[in-house]
C-alpha cells in the first residue's frame, strides 16, 4: 500500500499515511487543530491551508469547490473532511 507524510505546522507533527486517507481522519486521530462539523463537506467548518503539496491531494469535488467559492478560500485552501491525501503535504488550519 502506497504512503505518504502529512505534516500539521499547527502542531509541528508530520505522519505516515496510507494514501487515499482523508486529512480530517488523520488530524483528529493525532488531536491537530483542524475542526470540523458534518464531514460531508457541507458546512465549510474544517478549512484548511495547504502549505506545501497542494497537487499531492485529490482534486476537490464540485460540492467542494462550492463551499470553498461560498467560503472566500484562497486559492490553496480545501476541504480536510473531503481532500484525501494521495502524496506529500502540509497542512494548517485556515
Amino acid at each position: 500500500m502506497a504512503k505518504a507524510k502529512v505534516t500539521f505546522q499547527d502542531i509541528d507533527q508530520t505522519v505516515n499515511v496510507p494514501a487515499g486517507i482523508r486529512v480530517i481522519d488523520v488530524s483528529e486521530k493525532i488531536g491537530a487543530g483542524i475542526i470540523y462539523g458534518c464531514r460531508e463537506g457541507d458546512c465549510g467548518t474544517c478549512m484548511m491551508h495547504v502549505v506545501e503539496g497542494w497537487n499531492n491531494l485529490t482534486e476537490p469535488s464540485v460540492l467542494e469547490e462550492k463551499v470553498l467559492r461560498e467560503n472566500m478560500a484562497s486559492r490553496h485552501d480545501r476541504l480536510a473532511c473531503q481532500a484525501q491525501i494521495i502524496g506529500d503535504c502540509a497542512v494548517k488550519p485556515a
